[in-house]
Order: structure tokens, then C-alpha cells, then sequence
């Protein structure tokens, strides 16, 4: 029995030496050296940083466990679908070619890095450049306030409100699910600056069926500063 295991052994291993390096990371479900794939940011801040608009039991499953998930199974489909991007750009410039779990994996763990770095402890103040473009487009912060929570309030089902640079204005709008603006096949598209992530698992937690609750606690932690710095 010894005596077989070892020639398997040793013939699985001249094989693979044969095949070369992309051959073997594509059996093991992951993408090839050369090709893109997504990554999990680090949270940039402590999971019971943003209390107590967004509570840390949320956080570190929202973290741990929806988002490594997400960055998981994109990971997966790009290694078993030999989807080569070079980029996320290229990535969501195809989306509608793509598979749903790659779709929808990939908007996932695109949107939650881009999330996590939306929200900062106590937030943070926006500056003469980012106001004169918010009063340009929607009058004053306020107004902007009410047409985002707005666009947040009214997402049927699970998905994200959005503000976008588009063609050199703001916008605000929505999408379903995992979608995001820089997706061939989004409702919205443009350059993202600000996001808000209304499944249920975001909130649920703390605010359960209160999504209006979660969103007006949430601007309390939005980082104007990140948003300023996106506005090019």
C-alpha cells in the first residue's frame, strides 16, 4: 500500500512540474500568478470604532464574514472560470459576461473595501472644495442629505446608495444587490465617492427592520475628507 501511495505521489508531482505553475494554482481554485484578483482591505479602524451608529458584534461579522466571503468565492470563479482581468476596471467593464457568482461575489468585495473607507470615528468635516461642488449640484448639504437617504430608503431588497462623479457632476442613485457604478450593466454609473450599504446585514443587528434609524446614525461616521479626496 506504501509502495502505491508513492507512485501516485510521485507521479501527481512530475505532472504538475510539467504543467507549470498556472496549471497548479488553477487545481487549487485560485487565480493564476498573472491574472487579477480581489483582496480584503484591512478595516481601517477597530470593529466598535463607529459605535453607536454601527455596533461592533455588526461590524466584525459584517468583516469577518460577509465580506471575507465575498473576496472568497469572487476568487474561486476567477480561477475556475479563467476569467483574466487586469484590473477591477476591467473586471466590471465585463461584467455582463461574467457569471452571477462572479458578479455578484465581485461587486461584494469591491463595494465593502470602498465602504469601509466611506466611514471614519465621530467622521470627518468636508472641506471648501467638496461643499462648493455638493451646493453646486444639490443646493446645500441638507438637500444632499435628503436625496441620498432618499435613494438609500427607497432601494427595494438589499443593495447600496451611491454618489458619483458623472461627467464632471454629482449624482446619487442606486443598485441592486452587489452592483456597483463602475459595472457595464448598472443602473448608475459614474465614479464612485460615497457609498452606503443598505442589506439587511449591515443594520439588522442594532436597528432590525429600522433602515431609516441606520441610515440617519450612519452620516455621524461619514469621512468627508475620503470623499473630498475622490472629488477630482
Amino acid at each position: 500500500m506504501e509502495r502505491r501511495q508513492f507512485i501516485l505521489r510521485t507521479a501527481q508531482a512530475t505532472a504538475a512540474a510539467a504543467l507549470g505553475a498556472p496549471m497548479i494554482a488553477r487545481a487549487w481554485n485560485s487565480p493564476a500568478p498573472d491574472t487579477f484578483s480581489f483582496t480584503q482591505t484591512p478595516l481601517p479602524y477597530a470593529y466598535g470604532a463607529l459605535e453607536p451608529s454601527i455596533d461592533a458584534m455588526t461590524m466584525e461579522i459584517h468583516y469577518t464574514k460577509h465580506h471575507a466571503a465575498y473576496v472568497k468565492n469572487v476568487n474561486e470563479a476567477i480561477g475556475k472560470e479563467g476569467i483574466a482581468a487586469t484590473d477591477a476596471a476591467d473586471f466590471f467593464a465585463r461584467t455582463s459576461a461574467l457569471s452571477a457568482k462572479a458578479r455578484n461575489n465581485g461587486g461584494g468585495a469591491w463595494n465593502h473595501n470602498f465602504f469601509w473607507n466611506c466611514m471614519a470615528p465621530g467622521g470627518k468635516a468636508a472641506g471648501s472644495k467638496l461643499l462648493d461642488a455638493i451646493n453646486g449640484s444639490f443646493g446645500d448639504v441638507e438637500s444632499f442629505k435628503t436625496a441620498f437617504t432618499d435613494a438609500a430608503m427607497k432601494r427595494f431588497g438589499s443593495g447600496w446608495a451611491w454618489l458619483v462623479l458623472r461627467e464632471g457632476k454629482l449624482a446619487i442613485g442606486s443598485t441592486p444587490n452587489q452592483d456597483n457604478p463602475h459595472m457595464d450593466v448598472s443602473e448608475l454609473r459614474g465614479a464612485p465617492l460615497l457609498a452606503l450599504d443598505v442589506w439587511e446585514h449591515a443594520y439588522y443587528l442594532k436597528y432590525q427592520n429600522k433602515r431609516n434609524e441606520y441610515v440617519a446614525n450612519w452620516w455621524s461616521v461619514v469621512d468627508w475628507e475620503a470623499i473630498a479626496a475622490r472629488l477630482v
